[in-house]
Formats: structure tokens, sequence, C-alpha cells
């Protein structure tokens, strides 16, 4: 299930559904741990004139979306049969570990009534129920849900005071569904403890008159002890909620237009979702320098695993995105990050925890009986590309020295060595869509480019003998490439190539998208060279979506998540706008543009009601598939944007459109 939300401070990170359940509290890492663990409800309803209807319900009507230019959302709850209205305004305070809901409830009816709202709680502390306890506080009038070192309090406040009702309980087990079954009849037990699969629920009363509103506030303080949630809870009293509300409003909104980018001819919901993609990485990125592919743990796949983990290669390209929108400091915390997982022979494993350790994977450590490193190398490759990037925008030579033996060093040692010696070309390793072993035309154009500025860190840093053997290897890779990697008959850069032990060269001729990308991207080939505009005739000749829909696919025959026959695949973001970024490079008028605000305009239109972009599509109705929000679609949004603003200063169209611009 997609995240319409997804708000965050650096060290809690919150998701609501398409029902305004809370359904992923993260602490004290942004994707670990998930103390509801996105299969239990945080359940919201409302009760009048003697029925109870929680969010779930048919007769609602919910729509979810960002508030303008801010980390935080607006949820709007109508259901016409029940003649009520509730508006939701949702945010994670900046400053401390504080979920905070203002609520404004309508009786849309001619009569006055008593409308009483219901806040339920099904936690999963530490994702295990073992040694659970949910409590009510007498004492600061709240209830608290804790397990050791992860205390969630639970509060709020009226025009009346606190909360009106509330009980505890326990669920899924011993036939017990949940306390929220208490709700139905309006009136709470007042249960005062329950441990175990403990779960609470709170009521708040209203009084109101025909077509009336109130407000109210309602809070959860997250801590790692119980004095630091009342802590948390008499601060959030001092300074009143509203207060909080709207000053976590006003920081999100400066941060998110810090830089007056101008946005040349794109449309007012184009650049709104510019601005929701920048928040969607930096609630998905930990204040450690992680930062994690997608917070939507209702995306259960291979091996039932969610996709909560660090990828360097999703990191790398989230943090492009940033550099270029000038948010550098949060992209040092990330190669800070990097620098403490890479391994100590020079490259980085496939995935990782928000914690540093190594993540779940599906790569073996050995291969037709031989020992291989389970590792995609473009994951070590991007990393310094993205940091050589970071160096172009911030000048801060004193970082790159401080991470030059650790990490540069360290990580472009190991591609130098780890090449085939026949071809020169990188060893076999898993591709970037993780499925296939092999030498790869996007692994091989990564290392290009990584090596290639490698070679610029050692000259700024005067590392004489590295630098000329960095270059050389890259010097290596690229005419290896066009050797081995480039199909003159078909005019395409092939997916992979296998050198089997005896020599023979076994190729995968698949026309994947990322071959293409990767060769322009990084260097390998200039923007103007024939051969990659017969790639791309190639591309929208077969991987490009022949249906209403549109969009280009990874590769050819692609079945993950496909559902459908008569298309080479399902349309992914990613890849859509990797074709854009081709016509943006190539773009010498604005007249070429066209084409690139075409996929703008597509991104658009497939992002979800709150501006949520997914993996992929389907290629039939458009249905988001796959994670939603996916944080790797969202930066190559950015980029895209970023790069078109770029090219048209350099072409002397929209002058101070980018004020980051930097000249290549």
């Amino acid at each position: 299930m997609s995240r319409p939300l997804s708000l965050g401070n650096g060290n809690m990170l919150v998701c609501t559904d398409k029902y305004a359940e809370v359904r992923d509290i993260y602490f004290p890492y942004v994707g670990l741990e998930n103390h509801i663990g996105g299969h239990f409800s945080h359940r919201v309803g409302a009760y009048a004139d003697g029925q109870l209807n929680w969010f779930t319900h048919s007769n609602w009507r919910i729509d979810s979306d960002f508030q303008d230019s801010a980390l935080a959302g607006e949820t709007l709850a109508q259901n016409s049969a029940l003649g009520v209205k509730i508006k939701l305004n949702d945010s994670v305070y900046n400053e401390k570990n504080i979920f905070l809901r203002e609520v404004t409830v309508t009786n849309d009816s001619d009569r006055a009534r008593t409308i009483k709202v219901f806040f339920n709680h099904e936690f999963e502390i530490y994702e295990s129920h073992r040694g659970d306890t949910a409590y009510f506080d007498p004492i600061h009038h709240a209830v608290i849900h804790y397990n050791g070192k992860r205390v969630f309090l639970v509060n709020g406040v009226s025009d009346h005071g606190g909360f009106d009702d509330y009980t505890t309980g326990i669920f899924k087990i011993e036939g017990k569904e949940g306390s929220f079954k208490d709700a139905e009849d309006g009136l709470l037990a007042k249960n005062l403890i329950e441990h175990g699969p403990s779960d609470s629920v709170l009521g708040f009363y209203l009084n109101l008159a025909p077509h009336e509103s109130k407000t109210f506030y309602y809070w959860v303080a997250v801590a790692e002890s119980i004095k630091e949630a009342r802590d948390l809870n008499a601060y959030v009293l001092e300074k009143r909620p509203g207060h909080l509300v709207r000053s976590a409003h006003d920081y999100w909104h400066a941060w998110v237009n810090k830089y007056d980018f101008n946005f040349y001819g794109l449309k007012k919901e184009e650049i709104s979702l510019f601005k929701k993609s920048l928040f969607m990485i930096h609630s998905h990125t930990d204040r450690h320098g992680s930062i994690i592919a997608s917070a939507d743990s209702g995306m259960l796949q291979s091996g039932r695993d969610t996709y909560g983990y660090v990828w360097p290669r999703d990191g790398a390209f989230s943090m492009m995105a940033f550099i270029r929108t000038g948010n550098g400091n949060i992209a040092e915390r990330f190669f800070n990050f990097c620098n403490s997982i890479i391994t100590e022979d020079g490259y980085f494993m496939h995935k990782y925890r928000a914690d540093g350790s190594l993540g779940s994977s599906w790569h073996p450590w050995m291969r037709d009986g031989k020992i291989e490193l389970p590792i995609q190398e473009d994951e070590t490759a991007l990393i310094l590309i993205a940091l050589w990037q970071y160096y172009t925008h911030t000048k801060d030579l004193e970082f790159i020295e401080s991470v030059y033996n650790t990490l540069i060093k360290k990580a472009a040692d190991f591609m130098v060595g780890y090449r085939d010696p026949k071809t020169r070309l990188p060893k076999a390793s898993y591709d970037l869509w993780e499925e296939k072993f092999g030498i790869h035309t996007f692994t091989a154009a990564s290392v290009y480019g990584a090596l290639v500025a490698a070679s610029k860190f050692a000259k700024l840093l005067g590392k004489e003998k590295s630098e000329h053997v960095y270059s050389t290897a890259a010097f290596e890779i690229k005419q290896a490439m066009l050797t081995y990697l480039y199909d003159e008959q078909e005019g395409i850069f092939v997916k992979m190539l296998n050198v089997l032990d005896d020599g023979t060269f076994v190729y995968d001729k698949t026309l994947d998208m990322s071959s293409i990308y990767g060769v322009f991207t990084f260097g390998v080939l200039d923007i103007d060279d024939p051969r990659l505009a017969r790639a791309i005739e190639q591309v929208e000749a077969r991987i490009l979506c022949k249906t209403n829909i549109s969009g280009v696919v990874r590769y050819e025959n692609d079945r993950y998540f496909r559902s459908a026959t008569g298309v080479p695949g399902n349309p992914w973001i990613i890849t859509t706008l990797w074709l854009a970024q081709y016509y943006i490079a190539r773009a010498k008028k604005e007249s070429d543009f066209e084409e690139v605000k075409k996929w703008i305009a597509w991104t658009l239109k497939y992002a979800g009601p709150s501006g949520m972009l997914s993996e992929q599509l389907d290629p039939f109705t458009g249905e988001q598939l796959s994670a939603t929000p996916l944080a790797w679609s969202h930066a190559e949004y950015i980029i895209t944007v970023i790069k078109y603003l770029n090219r048209l200063e350099e072409l002397g169209i929209c002058l101070r459109c980018n004020p980051l611009y930097q000249e290549n």
C-alpha cells in the first residue's frame, strides 16, 4: 500500500496510508525500527447519532496532500451520510520527536450534536509484541505505550481540556480484535493497563452547533525513556501545540524555498512536484547520514522484505539531487556514512540498514563453484561520481581531503584492480537492477566515470601517481567498452557480456535503458555522438511502451511486477526521466525542449494524488506499482528539472534560471 504522506525530521519518520491511518513510525533511525510494522493500524474514526465510522468505512471520502511548500500533510475526510467533516493537518516537529495533528471537526448537519473522534493505536514496539505495555498515566493525563527504551506517549488537548475518554487492551490474540471495537457504542471502558500485544484508544468529545467547526490537537511523543516522553509532553503543553504546528510549517517552507529557482516554462503543479520531491528525499534521510530507498513498508516483495534499506546506488542518486539544489550539508553526512561502511577492500555491499549494519541480500558468495564477490560494482562507482559533484558545487576541499584515503582512494584502487584481465573491463558483478551477473554496460560506464572523478581528486591533492593510474584505467575501460560492448550491427550498447573460462564471449543483447543512459551521463561518449542517437532510436522503437500510458521500460521483456502481455515491461519513472535527460543534453534551441516538457508533464500525471512517485506503473491503467514513494524516482525528477534549468542557462535562453548553476 502506497504512503500518501511521509513526514520526518531525521530522527523519526511517520507515514500515513490512504485512510489517514498512521502505518509507520520509524525511530530512532529513519528506516529502523518500525514500531507499527506497516501491517497494523492507527485508526481514526467519528461517532455521531449512535453510529461509529472508522475512516476505512466506505462512507468516507478522504483526500490527502502536502501543504503548500511544507513537509506537512493536509487530509480532508468527508462523510455525508454521517454529516461530519474532519480536517487533519499533520507534521513531525522539526526540532523534537513529536508527531502532531491539528484536528478540525465540522458538524455538517442542521442541528446541534455531540461528535466524538477516536484514535486507535496498535503498536508493535521493536517490531515485536513481546514485553509491550500500554497504560493510562493519571498524573500527566496521557496514555503511554512502552517497551524498554522505546516509549510512545499519546495525548491531546481541546478547548475544554485533555482527551475525554480512553482505554487500553490487547489485540490479535485470545480471539480479541482490538480495543477499537470498544468504541462502537461511543464509550470506552477506561481499562487502565495491558501488556503483550497491547493497544489503546483515545476519545475527544465535541459539542457542536449546526455547521459549527472546532479544533483540537493530538500528538505522539517518541522517546527512549518515560521521563523523556513526559518532558516532551510538557514541552508541547508549554509551547502550545498550535504554535508547534505553525512553527514546523514555517521551517519547512523556508527550507524548500531558500533558493530562488526560476522554473522557466514549467507549470505550477510541476514546480510543486519538484518541492515535494525534495521533501520526500529529506524525509527518507537520517541525521546520521543514511537514506532508505522507500518508507513504504506495505510493499513486501522478495523474501517478504521491504525497500527500507540503504542502497548506495539509490543514495548516490538522491544526493546528486540534493547537491544540485544546494543541500551539500546533507550530502556530506551521507558521504561520512559511506566512509564508515565501505569494506577494507574498497567496495560496498548490496545494501545496508540505517544504522550501518549489513542489510539482507540475495547475492551468493559463490557461482559455478568459484568464489565471487556478491556486489553490484556500480554502487561503489556511483559514490565517487556523486562525491565529485559535491566538490564541484561546494568546493569543500577540506572534506575531500578528509575522506580521500579512507573512501576515494580505497574505492578507486579496488575498481582499478577489479578488472577482467582479457578485456580490461570491470569484472563481472550483479547489475543495477540486481538480477543478472556479468560485465554490464551500465556498470562499466559508472566505473569509467568514477575513475575519471578519482583522477581529478588525486590531481587536486597532488597525488600524481594515483592520478595517472586512475586516468589510465579509465581510458582503458572506455576503449574496451567501445570494443566489446557496442554492437555496430544493432546500433546499441549491449546489456552485458560474460567471459567463459575458455575465453569465449557470451553476449546478452537485450536493449536496456541503463546501458544507453550510463554511456551518455558518465561521459563515455559525447552527447552528439551518432552512436548515441542511433541507440536512442532503438530505445524509442523497442522499449518505449506503446500504450496510452507510454513511458520507458527498464529493458526488453522485463518481468518484475509485470502483469500484462503485449508490452516489453512496465514503464518506470526513472528510465523515462533518463530519456528526458538525454533530450536536455542534446537541446540546441528552445523548441528542442518540447520533448523534455512532455516527459516532465508525464511524470506529474502519474504521480499520486499527494505527489508521490512510485517505482513503476501499470502499462495499461497507469496504476502505481511497487514501492511508493521511491526516493530514487523523486531524485531523478529533481535532477531532470535542474538539468533542464542548467541547459537553458547554457543556451542563454533563461539567465539566472538556476542560482546554483555551475558552468562546465
